[in-house]
């Protein structure tokens, strides 16, 4: 039973939509990720920096185009949590973009064997 030329054709666009859909979705999640990654890592030095300081040493915060006095316990607490937020979304772009490199992986494999089955006698 072959498959008509048109609905081969027809399936291989539909698949290869996909697979550039999903390889541009890898491609934002790389950069949100790699934005992510970023940001834990100025956080983690953040953090260090104000565990070297005394509890007495004056700490400011940046709000809008003004700075405010914070203790550094408050900035320390904020870090941890800003930390804990930035991890659990790291691990969530993760596996995003695990689940889109499968995709794109099938995609490819597919077109292959449209190919391949199109190209039989």
């Amino acid at each position: 039973m072959a498959i008509p030329n048109a609905a081969l054709q027809k399936l291989l666009q539909e698949v290869e939509t996909q697979a550039v859909l999903s390889q541009q979705k890898i491609t934002q999640t790389q950069a949100e990720l790699n934005v992510k990654r970023r940001d834990a890592r100025l956080n983690l030095l953040t953090s260090n920096e104000l565990k070297s300081l005394s509890k007495d040493t004056k700490t400011y915060e940046g709000v809008g185009k003004m700075f405010v006095a914070v203790p550094v316990s408050t900035l320390t607490r904020r870090l941890e949590s800003d930390s804990t937020t930035l991890n659990k979304e790291i691990s969530e772009l993760e596996k995003k973009l695990h689940y889109q490199e499968t995709t794109y992986k099938n995609s490819r494999q597919h077109i292959e064997k449209i190919l391949q089955s199109g190209s039989r006698p």
